[in-house]
């Protein structure tokens, strides 16, 4: 599966000091998407049009040394509504629904106009099973416009499980070899911020 991943943001990140990602996908052959999500979250204090909206989903993404508790906000788009948009040059966050920006302005109140388009990231995306290992993985490839790329293997499960299938992908991707690089590890936001960001600072 091949997909290109923009984020939003201001200049000096906003949206990221205040636990806010921005994230649109544009996959190919696919619908794309457009997703908010709120990290770290306590899901108890989230209000209520929020918890009960139909594409709200609560998640916890755990890296080797950290996990944190999330909330994503999702819209389905057409599939090219996101490059269509690219290419017209008009904004992205025009494509954030109603309940999208309602969520940015509860917990950051940037205006929309204020949002930079940081990407594209070009990302290869493929599913596989690994002996030892009762939960298939996810590898992803992550390349940036000057050919450097970061690569994750992930695999998803229930929340009450998350501690077992952790060990157990641990274990199983040790055994062939695989283990997390000695540096701090970074989400892929962060990494694609970080990429990005130099492109508007200001001389």
């Amino acid at each position: 599966m091949t997909r290109r991943i923009y984020f939003l943001d201001t200049a000096d990140l906003a949206l990221q000091q205040h636990g806010l990602i921005v994230r649109l996908r544009s996959t190919k052959g696919r619908a794309g998407d457009a997703v908010v999500k709120l990290r770290p979250v306590l899901p108890k204090a989230l209000p209520a049009w929020l918890r009960n909206d139909d594409g709200f989903a609560v998640e916890i993404d755990a890296l080797p040394d950290n996990y944190a508790c999330s909330g994503a906000l999702k819209r389905t788009l057409g599939r090219h509504d996101v490059e269509r948009a690219v290419r017209a040059r008009k904004p992205l966050a025009g494509l954030l629904s109603g309940r999208q920006r309602r969520l940015l302005t509860a917990y950051a109140n940037v205006p929309l106009g204020s949002l930079l388009t940081f990407g594209p990231v070009e990302v290869r995306r493929c599913r596989f099973d690994l002996a030892a290992s009762d939960y298939p993985l996810v590898a992803e490839q992550w390349t940036f416009p000057d050919g450097s790329s970061i690569a994750e293997l992930s695999t998803r499960c229930l929340s009450a499980k998350a501690a077992d299938v952790a060990a157990q992908t641990s274990s199983a991707l040790r055994a062939h070899g695989i283990v997390p690089d000695d540096e701090p590890q970074v989400t892929k936001t962060e990494a694609t911020l970080r990429y990005f960001r130099p492109l508007f600072a200001t001389p």
